[in-house]
């Protein structure tokens, strides 16, 4: 069994809370797993803490998606296709949540797979070869998160996203029913906005509100920070192919968590707060349709747990109709990722 850092457990649990709407079903769209910490300093978290986060947060977590996380990847065979190893990790865990049941069903009800685009049509060979390795995959994720401010090198470059042969490989996803999820830093929206229009046929979902970046050049002045990315990510709600999850607000790259210095984390009402405005102006840009509540655990773990991450988000919601809480927690994912999953 995985083990999580006493210490970070300990700050956790200094907040404690009952979960709001408890019948509310969800499903999380976006989760990774890291057996082994991933970078130094960062938390394990495998398999087990996924299935306790699942059953034990006093929330209605339905169902939970899987995204490329650097995984079980193959140690031997073609360079394009070691990441099918991820593919297989991740349907095993499916396969054991199943096997045990009960509210363990539907974890990991989709994958959101590790392929690089920058090979253009050669990229078919692994697509096919993720969709052989399990009937869960339902998308791609492109990481071309960059930015000068970024307080971390991610392996990534100016430019990807409009790179001609990344245009390329995207336009092998339409054909095979897969989504694009896309995290980029929100300086970064245009480039997706073009690539957006150039592929009308493919469903592209962005990552973390479009991840606004509250450090480096836009630490000093967070009014004109929100109203610059609020300029960015409007043209892309205009667009139907595109969808927005919301969350991974608690990297502290964003400036809109607490510092993970603090005395106490926060609390879902002071994370509501902090949080809400660019939440609540990205559904009233896409509308709850093309909108969904996201933990970017265990990311954004490191900061709350699953308790008050979804307390949070339904303060957030709490002036929404029951239909457009629907979609924003269960509807809009079930649908984009066509998980099939029944609310009860």
């Amino acid at each position: 069994m995985t083990e999580t850092t006493p210490n970070r457990d300990a700050w956790r649990d200094l907040v404690v809370e009952e979960a709001l709407e408890p019948d509310l079903p969800i499903i999380d769209p976006h989760h990774h797993i890291w057996p082994q910490s991933p970078v130094p300093g960062a938390e394990p978290w495998g398999s087990d803490d996924l299935f306790r986060y699942k059953t034990g947060s006093g929330h209605n977590i339905v169902a939970t998606m899987f995204v490329e996380s650097g995984v079980g990847y193959r140690t031997s065979g073609p360079p394009e296709l070691l990441s099918v190893g991820e593919t297989e990790y991740a349907e095993q865990v499916a396969c054991d949540a199943e096997s045990m049941g009960g509210r363990l069903t539907g974890t990991v009800a989709g994958i959101v797979v590790a392929a690089d685009l920058i090979l253009g049509a050669r990229v078919a060979d692994t697509l096919n070869a993720h969709l052989a390795a399990s009937s869960r995959v339902r998308a791609v994720r492109a990481l071309t998160a960059w930015d000068p401010d970024m307080p971390y090198d991610m392996g990534t470059r100016p430019g990807m996203l409009a790179d001609p042969a990344f245009r390329e490989g995207a336009a092998q996803l339409a054909s095979r029913g897969l989504a694009l999820d896309v995290w980029l830093m929100h300086p970064q929206m245009p480039d997706l906005l073009a690539l957006a229009k150039q592929l009308p046929d493919t469903q592209f979902v962005l990552d973390h509100l479009g991840a606004p970046l509250g450090v480096g050049r836009f630490a000093g002045d967070a009014e004109a920070t929100f109203a610059q990315w609020e300029q960015l990510l409007s043209p892309l709600a205009k667009l139907p192919n595109v969808a927005v999850k919301l969350g991974g607000l608690n990297m502290p790259l964003t400036g809109l968590c607490v510092d993970e210095l603090a005395h106490r984390p926060w609390n879902s009402d002071q994370m509501a707060q902090a949080q809400g405005r660019h939440v609540l102006r990205a559904i009233e840009l896409f509308g709850p349709d093309r909108c969904m509540f996201e933990s970017n655990f265990p990311v954004d773990r490191a900061l709350t747990n699953g308790t008050v991450l979804w307390n949070a988000f339904k303060r957030i919601a709490a002036g929404f109709t029951a239909d457009e809480k629907h979609a924003l927690f269960f509807g809009t994912a079930n649908r984009i990722y066509r998980l099939g999953q029944s609310a009860g």
